[in-house]
């Protein structure tokens, strides 16, 4: 049996997904995991990006099922809420597994040569 075979022993490394991993995607799924429903404008400050960014990134974890993008109004304002659905809570879940596995084989092994 071949170690890429068994995910019990493949690399933590391999399990990170590419969609998930990127460093704004990671930064949204996170926020909106600690809240029912954020604010675009929220994530826009809180993760220093412009409109078309953040837009860019929604459309790609929209896309993957991961968040679902609701636009309303407060008033007479047009706002734009994003929700973590149940599959982008499983996703992140898989991720933070597999960064917390990595980190422990890094803990295990030998200090990196002075």
């Amino acid at each position: 049996m071949n170690v890429a075979d068994d995910p019990e022993e493949q690399h933590p490394t391999l399990a990170l997904d590419d969609t998930v991993h990127q460093r704004v995607r990671l930064g949204i799924l996170a926020i909106a995991r600690e809240a029912e429903s954020v604010d675009f404008a929220f994530l826009k400050q809180e993760l220093g990006l412009t409109d078309g960014n953040l837009s860019r990134h929604l459309k790609v974890l929209e896309d993957s099922g991961l968040v679902a993008v609701n636009k309303g109004y407060a008033g007479r304002r047009p706002r734009t809420w994003v929700t973590l659905t149940t599959a982008g809570a499983q996703a992140l879940d898989r991720e933070l597994r597999a960064l917390r596995e990595l980190v422990r084989r890094l803990d295990a092994a030998a200090p990196p040569p002075a």
